[in-house]
């Protein structure tokens, strides 16, 4: 099988269920974010960390595959008249929302109360997972436009969601287990 189609060349490309739409379409805007994403996580299960953190990236990892599968999907055509789903996609559940508050719940256990906003870095690793969770706000904001416009399965909005929390406390994990300094801001006063 070839990479490349050709299909593409004008400016379009194909959903699931073989509607075209432009590339510059929120639809594709929202699960191309998710998986810059996805790509992101890759490269933090890449760093020094936990085991159970790269485990549990790898997780997540797996399910943004289903949130973009959900996103690619034109609702017009992932039904059948019959009401029976069209296309095999799965669902994201409560289940994947409470393990990602459990992590959190885990994680924040482990860490000194936050007083403060804390400002991204004191360790590479630390930074990457910043990224990913300023990915994560992104893909959520594009999400949130497409579902106002074409509503799909509000759990994936709920994911999200929870997901850039959990980046949030992972990055304050990550901090903590590599030695990193937490920099908290403080606002200049007067200003």
């Amino acid at each position: 099988m070839k990479i490349y189609t050709k299909t593409g060349d004008q400016g379009t490309t194909a959903l699931f269920g073989g509607t075209r739409v432009p590339k510059h379409h929120i639809r594709i805007d929202s699960y191309g974010t998710v998986d810059e994403l996805n790509a992101w996580l890759g490269l933090l299960r890449d760093q020094p960390m936990h085991q159970e953190g790269k485990e549990t990236l790898m997780h997540i990892q797996e399910k943004l595959f289903t949130v973009g599968a959900i996103l690619a999907t034109d609702p017009q055509k992932a039904t059948l008249k019959n009401g029976r789903e069209r296309l095999n996609i799965p669902r994201i559940k409560d289940a994947d929302i409470a393990f990602l508050e459990g992590a959190i719940d885990r994680m924040d256990a482990q860490l000194p109360p936050m007083t403060h906003f804390i400002l991204p870095g004191g360790h590479t690793t630390v930074s990457y997972c910043h990224l990913a969770r300023t990915v994560c706000r992104r893909a959520e904001r594009m999400a949130t436009l497409l579902h106002e416009n074409e509503p799909f399965d509000p759990e994936v909005l709920r994911y999200l969601n929870r997901l850039s929390d959990y980046l949030f406390v992972l990055s304050r994990k990550l901090s903590l287990d590599l030695g990193g300094e937490e920099v908290k801001w403080i606002p200049e006063k007067g200003v």
